[in-house]
């Protein structure tokens, strides 16, 4: 059957994302009385919230490893696949809609909340520990093997997977919210397979957990970035002590910064902090680029891109059941557990500043371009790092040994102007927490309020207080430990997004098929009409 494009669907035609202006009392009651009860069972009982939050996540990643394993690899498919077909023209939003944001300052907010405090907390922390350590027992320690394999798993653990994981979400929901006009919500996108559902108990549901992943997830981001943010200040001034009474101060500042930013919405202070920690970011690998090891840092990122192409597929299906699965379970099964338990976060941000762009366009912004950042920067920090060690004869694993937070630091005093970058990595920091945790007030505000855009800002300030308590309380009662327990708890919590994401990969999808199967139909339709007016009643 000859088919014919349909007319565009235009502003005025599009129906307009439904929004339900008060406070959803169900969501963010419960999402509140069980964040308390999770803080209060942290701050009494820290040890045994630990091991409980161990034997759990012992439990998930023994059991159901092969099956974040195969997922994730799926995502990276199922987002390709999207890019590439005929869906890949569709608007998140109305035909006419434009881009809200310019792409810069659009990959800047996507790329500074998915990862930004991660990156600089890792960024020479993960390769370091995988050359001294390497993966699944593959090569000699400090070997060149071992730094081929080090960068193929750094690459691995923050490329294309993370950014699939986070593209399905976001994709999801911002064409649900923009193309249907079914809500702003997570749970908005389930209504092809729930139906009315949705507005009822399984939807409020759905809600409710995307909620306590992002508190609990930005409030361990709060606490990892408080404790580096404390050892860049002891680097800076010597023979300093930060402890625990430090790092909650700095908690205190960053959490007044970030409810500043939040409330002051997306137009001024994320995007006007992710444009500035994107440029402050740029100058620190820019520096160390110049400065580093040059052509030992350009080889660096040419092979380790090699390499991970080359076996992204074993990679990304290795399970470990012939050896090394402790390993894996403690690095990539981990890691795939701690991406999942952020999608809500960052799926429901990505989605919000998205409107206008298509599902091609997306698809390729949010995944080729971060995950390529995120290459370019560990290879300059990495392979700063590496250098000091493989050519310099520095004794770089003690420098891990002593502590992950402290690399950064110590790998930039190897360098000049240590301490003007070494201020500079600690201003970032601080940056990067700002717009992620900012990013995720918005959030949970909008989760509590039913996907208002714009959430109240006592919503917005309630939570961004909270997730500082969070991490406050943790850090008090257990130190490094009481985070190791809080990430844990992250990851026990967004285990069932794991499913989640599954689902909404499948709702997706019937809805892109039923969109386009209706516009084969439109077609014809509307060239009958057009030739019979007079036949419009039979039709």
């Amino acid at each position: 059957m000859a088919t014919t494009t349909p007319p565009p669907l235009t502003t005025e035609q599009a129906p307009e994302p439904h929004r339900r202006s008060p406070i959803d009392k169900v969501v963010f009651g419960v999402a509140a009385t069980l964040s308390l009860l999770f803080l209060v069972y942290g701050a009494v009982d820290g040890e045994g919230f630990g091991e409980t939050g161990g034997s759990i996540l012992g439990w998930i990643t023994t059991n159901f490893g092969w099956f974040f394993v195969l997922t994730s690899g799926g995502f990276v498919v199922f987002s390709a696949f999207l890019a590439v077909s005929r869906y890949g023209n569709i608007k998140l939003g109305p035909d006419d809609s434009v881009p809200e944001f310019s792409t810069f300052s659009w990959v800047s907010m996507m790329f500074a909340t998915g990862m930004g405090i991660g990156l600089m907390f890792y960024g020479v922390a993960e390769p370091l520990t995988h050359l001294n350590t390497p993966p699944l027992g593959l090569a000699a320690p400090g070997s060149e093997a071992a730094a081929h394999l080090a960068m193929e798993y750094t690459f691995f653990h923050w490329g294309f997977h993370p950014w699939s994981m986070y593209a399905v979400i976001g994709l999801t929901i911002a064409y649900f919210a923009y193309r249907k006009g079914s809500g702003n919500l997570i749970s908005a996108a389930f209504r092809p397979l729930l139906g009315d559902r949705v507005d009822g108990a399984a939807g409020k549901g759905i809600d409710t957990l995307a909620v306590l992943a992002t508190l609990f997830g930005s409030a361990t981001s709060l606490g990892l970035g408080a404790l580096q943010i404390t050892g860049g200040l002891a680097d800076v001034f010597s023979g300093q002590e930060y402890g625990t009474t430090a790092a909650v101060a700095v908690i205190a500042v960053l959490t007044l910064c970030f409810v500043v930013s939040a409330v002051s919405g997306i137009d001024r202070g994320i995007k006007w902090l992710s444009n500035a920690n994107a440029v402050a970011a740029a100058l620190l690998a820019l520096f160390l680029f110049v400065v580093g090891p040059t052509v030992f840092i350009l080889s660096t990122f040419t092979e380790s891109i090699g390499g991970y192409l080359t076996h992204l597929p074993t990679m990304s299906f290795r399970t470990g059941v012939f050896g090394g699965g402790e390993w894996l379970n403690g690095w990539t099964i981990f890691y795939w557990a701690w991406w999942v338990s952020w999608t809500p976060f960052v799926g429901m941000f990505i989605a919000r500043i998205s409107k206008g762009r298509t599902i091609r366009q997306f698809v390729v912004f949010v995944i080729a371009i971060p995950s390529l950042v995120s290459f370019v920067w560990f290879s300059i920090l990495g392979g700063a790092a590496f250098d000091l060690q493989l050519t310099k004869g520095e004794d770089m694993k003690a420098l891990v040994d002593s502590g992950l937070e402290t690399t950064l630091f110590g790998t930039l005093r190897a360098y000049p102007l240590a301490t003007l970058t070494v201020v500079l990595a600690v201003f970032l920091i601080a940056i990067f927490f700002v717009t992620g945790a900012d990013s995720a007030s918005i959030v949970m505000g909008m989760l509590s309020q039913g996907g208002d855009e714009e959430p109240r800002r006592s919503l917005v300030v309630f939570w961004g207080v909270a997730t500082g308590a969070v991490a406050t309380v943790l850090l008090v009662t257990g130190g490094e430990d009481g985070l190791g327990a809080l990430q844990t708890g992250v990851i026990v919590i967004g285990f069932p997004f794991l499913m989640v994401l599954i689902a909404l990969c499948v709702s997706l999808w019937k809805a892109l098929r039923q969109e386009t199967f209706e516009s084969t139909l439109q077609g014809p339709i509307r060239r009958h009409l057009r030739e019979h007016p007079a036949g419009r009643r039979d039709v």
